[in-house]
């Protein structure tokens, strides 16, 4: 028997700068762990007992996010022993497959009160791949298998005849939207401050992003060397930043949500992935968002913001072009370009930023989509309840 999984609540940290930032002076499991808890705490009605499982989504999940950190986040925010917790790797969409792991489980009546998280710490993960780890076989035979993310922007940008000053452009009006929204308090909304040491002793509180760069001009992305090939166009400010983040959304059964008198804030209609060429890697979200839109029944034109990771300008406007998305719907308040990428995070992030978007604007419908590492994309539907 299906019942319908409803989001109840859902949070998430500022996102910082990768090394830079306030979140890199911290152990990922604490911050994250004060995440999880402030979004508990939005929903007084529900007693952490009453959770099954907690599943997080993580890209990198070594060092401190070893040893399965969803269990690790579970037990240091303080929930009982008997709540269990998964980690899930789909890279760059693993806060998104977390939902949509947690949606299909209380659909089926499996559990009736889930947690779907998603954490990254690039300040202390992220680096270029080993050589000496990489399969032997897939190295000499499959080109894409192993390529850098960045190579795979370059390719994108060369099929697709984009040219640097269109992805500046890009980058340019998101961090200008970003900051906007910033300014608004919109970006705000959904941010759980969560405490760290400070760079000079003490304790900070940190409850801003802080990848905005709000004086940037079209003449100083100019002036920025090629970062992944010396003759190509795709720079630092044109790709993501990378970033420290962690993001939770409560998700349980309508049933239940009604009996514990918890007003659902949305849920999740439908959730594609789609491969695609790894060389290509970008072009994910072109072959995920049509079976998405198919699955909800809905057509472009019913949506009201679409969130597409902007993990490279290049791959962001390749995929606007040809799904025929509306600028004027695609990250309203700015991109991963300004805001960064916090890999395991950014599906959780994308859906609260989302969210939050129709609360203000009282739209009904979003979309969020991401291209992911390894050739692939993923792409979901939400509806405001």
């Amino acid at each position: 028997m299906s019942t319908q999984a409803v989001i109840a609540a859902c949070g998430r940290s500022a996102v910082c700068r990768a090394k830079k930032g306030a979140l890199a002076r911290s152990h990922p499991i604490d911050w994250s762990a004060q995440v999880l808890r402030g979004v508990l705490n939005r929903i007084p009605q529900l007693s952490p007992e009453e959770v099954a499982d907690v599943v997080v989504g993580c890209a990198m999940p070594v060092r401190g996010l070893n040893l399965n950190a969803a269990r690790l986040i579970t037990l240091r925010a303080g929930l009982p022993d008997s709540v269990c917790a998964q980690t899930i790797n789909r890279f760059c969409a693993s806060g998104l497959q977390s939902i949509a792991t947690c949606a299909n489980a209380i659909s089926a009546g499996q559990e009736e009160v889930m947690i779907a998280g998603g954490v990254e710490d690039m300040s202390h993960t992220f680096k270029t791949a080993d050589p000496a780890d990489q399969n032997p076989w897939l190295a000499a035979h499959n080109e894409g298998a192993y390529m850098s993310m960045g190579l795979t922007a370059e390719n994108v940008a060369k099929k697709y005849g984009i040219t640097r000053l269109e992805m500046e452009e890009l980058a340019l009006r998101s961090h200008q939207k970003a900051a906007a929204a910033q300014d608004a308090g919109f970006l705000n909304r959904s941010v759980i401050s969560v405490t760290v040491p400070g760079e000079e002793g003490g304790e900070v509180c940190v409850s801003m992003d802080e990848g905005i760069r709000r004086n940037t001009t079209l003449e100083r992305l100019a002036a920025l060397e090629p970062c992944f090939r010396a003759d190509g166009v795709v720079t630092a400010a044109t790709s993501s930043q990378t970033s420290d983040g962690a993001a939770f959304a409560v998700l349980m059964s309508q049933e239940k949500a009604a009996a514990s008198g918890i007003q659902p804030v949305a849920r999740m209609c439908s959730f594609a992935t789609a491969g695609c060429d790894p060389r290509y890697m970008g072009l994910g979200p072109i072959y995920a968002v049509p079976k998405a839109l198919k699955r909800a029944g809905l057509s472009l034109e019913a949506l009201d913001v679409i969130e597409l990771n902007e993990a490279f300008a290049a791959q962001a406007l390749a995929c606007i072009r040809d799904l025929g998305l509306p600028l004027d719907k695609v990250n309203p308040w700015g991109g991963a370009m300004a805001l960064g990428h916090p890999m395991g995070a950014t599906g959780i992030f994308l859906t609260a930023k989302a969210l939050d978007y129709l609360q203000v604007t009282g739209g009904r419908y979003a979309l969020v989509t991401m291209c992911i590492g390894g050739g692939m994309g993923a792409a979901a539907v939400f509806e405001r309840l």
